[in-house]
């Protein structure tokens, strides 16, 4: 009897076909794992802020440390060099200006920055340094001017070559010659780049500092975009000059300014008339395309040079890709001038490839 009470409490209760079942669940389950999922969305919030601080504190010590060491090395050439020069009267106050512009400058504003480091004030540290980022454009803008004034110095005279080198004797320089520190604000600021962007990165957007480090990266972003203008710049005019000097004569200036160097290489020169393919020396500039030939390889003084053979302005040209459009050996490029057609072809595809992107931006 017992047993058969048993079997019919334990006899599940069949639905009606076509009901329904609810599963009821308590308020408090409900909230209670709404709360979980709160508690872990926010621990990950957590986990994100504080992965952000520990690289931003890393940063801010290399930043820290590093910015230490630069200040040695700047302290070196201020205290062994400009400050005794001025005193001593070694070098005129206009030579001493453009050998060492505003140096003197760009270590106080460091040795400023470093104190506001040193006690944790990063943003408004930062902000405050990009006041006197300008100083690094100007200094690195001169710098090429204070390289030759130094050779010429030393060159010409005799107390300053004798004072550089005691200076460089000293224990504190440790082997470094001046020509060596004199780079070293241009080192920095590629530096100071990448140490802002990554203290940038690494900041809560909500955070009191971001705003100021952001408007400190804007300002080094800039000034890079000036300093790597001026070296642009720089490396062209010397590219312009090799050139020069490459071609026999002084026919065709080619310093001029406002042009620029964009590509050379040998290219065969087809003929109109079912002549011999002529190889020849060709210089892509942004205004201007040459066309030059070996001198003579016995001709006493330019056996090493090329003779210009022809100069075609840039303004009035059209480019075409007469074949070498697919994966072919090599291609042939139409250049037409107002008097002239070229056909210059290559056996390289890329070659042939580069010659005309380089020419088609250059006539557009």
């Amino acid at each position: 009897m017992g047993r058969s009470r048993h079997l019919k409490a334990g006899r599940r209760r069949r639905l009606p076909a076509g009901s329904v079942a609810f599963l009821c669940i308590s308020p408090e389950v409900v909230m209670s794992d709404l709360s979980l999922l709160f508690l872990a969305g926010a621990n990950t919030v957590e986990e994100q802020r504080a992965r952000w601080e520990r690289k931003r504190s890393r940063t801010a010590k290399e930043l820290l440390e590093t910015e230490h060491k630069y200040l040695e090395q700047l302290d070196l050439v201020v205290t062994f060099f400009v400050t005794i020069l001025k005193a001593k009267g070694t070098l005129k106050p206009a030579v001493l200006e453009t050998i060492f512009g505003p140096l003197e400058s760009i270590y106080s504003a460091s040795h400023v920055l470093a104190l506001h480091l040193e006690r944790g004030n990063l943003g408004p540290g930062l902000e405050n340094f990009c006041q006197d980022l300008e100083l690094y454009g100007h200094y690195i803008e001169n710098l090429e001017q204070a390289n030759k004034t130094l050779k010429e110095q030393l060159r010409k005279n005799k107390s300053f070559r004798r004072f550089k080198k005691l200076q460089e004797a000293r224990p504190q320089f440790q082997g470094r010659r001046l020509e060596d520190l004199l780079p070293l604000p241009l080192q920095r600021l590629h530096q100071y780049k990448h140490f802002l962007r990554d203290l940038l990165e690494n900041t809560n957007p909500d955070g009191p500092e971001y705003q100021k480090l952001a408007r400190a990266v804007k300002s080094v972003s800039e000034v890079s975009h000036w300093v790597q203008d001026i070296i642009h710049e720089r490396e062209n005019s010397l590219q312009l000059l090799r050139i020069q000097k490459l071609l026999k004569g002084q026919k065709i200036q080619i310093l001029t300014p406002g042009r620029w160097y964009i590509r050379k290489g040998w290219l065969l020169v087809v003929p109109s008339k079912g002549e011999v393919l002529k190889r020849r020396m060709f210089f892509l500039f942004s205004d201007i395309f040459i066309s030059a030939k070996p001198c003579h390889p016995l001709h006493p003084l330019n056996s090493n040079k090329l003779a210009c053979q022809a100069l075609y302005p840039l303004h009035q040209c059209i480019v075409d890709k007469v074949f070498g459009h697919t994966q072919s050996q090599g291609g042939l490029l139409s250049l037409s001038f107002p008097n002239k057609t070229l056909l210059l072809m290559s056996s390289d595809q890329q070659d042939i490839d580069d010659w005309y992107q380089g020419l088609a931006a250059a006539v557009r």
